[in-house]
């Protein structure tokens, strides 16, 4: 066990920058908060490099923090002085407990033969978080990311994802378009322009699910290769959907056809 007391510990500054995701892209290891995202952890990929935990949380020992320590006896436990460990929380009183982790690569398959989610610079990490949260929910088991999509482990998406990286492979920095001769599936893109209508389009069969930027949906280059093109009729007075709130429509619009 290790006891940290400075913030110009380098480590301190390290994790720090991994909290307040200034490494997005660029540094390999994440930091992980909370009882929720640890316990996945160590359910899907075991011992964490470090379990790092606040003074206060470590004397007081509420009910699931005991077992975690016991668990993770065989890697690094580091005790932060309080005030650094309020320093890195990202979650307003929030217990000060957190995972040292380099996420899991995910490696592109040779054929996509299943229902999945392909997002073309989706760059709002609450948007992210939640369209993957979507997903998993609906059934789909794995999200492909463009470059220009926000960086899919970080703290903001970890935090909206609400666990759904543990039930979905997720690829980062994808090409999109190349992995299209992967693809044994139609590919289904959301677009106003010569799209027919989500509902009067046959869903029973798997896709991969194309939502594309904020601002700029899909680009064009990936909508001349969609097979379906499908709008969401909506009321006059609004110009569009956010692309979360479109995404859960047109899931659950699929899953409620494969349902019935």
């Amino acid at each position: 066990m290790r006891h940290i007391a400075s913030r110009d510990n380098p480590d301190y500054r390290l994790w720090l920058r991994l909290a307040q995701g200034r490494t997005a892209h660029i540094e390999s290891r994440i930091l992980l908060e909370g009882e929720h995202l640890c316990r996945a952890w160590l359910e899907h990929y075991g011992l964490p490099q470090a379990l790092i935990v606040g003074e206060a949380v470590q004397a007081q020992s509420p009910g699931w923090i005991k077992p975690l320590w016991r668990e993770c006896e065989r890697t690094r436990r580091i005790v932060l002085e309080d005030r650094l460990a309020r320093g890195l929380s990202q979650v307003e009183h929030g217990p000060a407990v957190f995972f040292l982790v380099e996420p899991p690569v995910a490696t592109l398959p040779e054929r996509i033969t299943e229902g999945c989610l392909w997002l073309d610079r989706v760059q709002d990490p609450g948007n992210l978080g939640t369209l993957l949260r979507t997903a998993a929910a609906s059934g789909l088991k794995a999200a492909f990311l463009s470059i220009g999509c926000a960086a899919a482990w970080s703290p903001k998406v970890l935090r909206s994802g609400q666990g759904a990286h543990f039930a979905l492979q997720v690829h980062e920095r994808v090409d999109l378009l190349a992995l299209h001769s992967h693809l044994q599936i139609p590919l289904a893109a959301t677009t106003l322009e010569q799209a027919q209508s989500l509902y009067q389009q046959d869903l029973r069969s798997p896709c991969a699910w194309l939502f594309g930027n904020e601002g700029r949906g899909v680009t064009p280059d990936l909508l001349r290769i969609a097979d379906w093109r499908v709008h969401i009729p909506q009321s006059d007075g609004v110009e569009s959907l956010n692309v979360a709130a479109a995404a859960a429509i047109c899931l659950f619009e699929q899953r409620r056809q494969q349902l019935a």
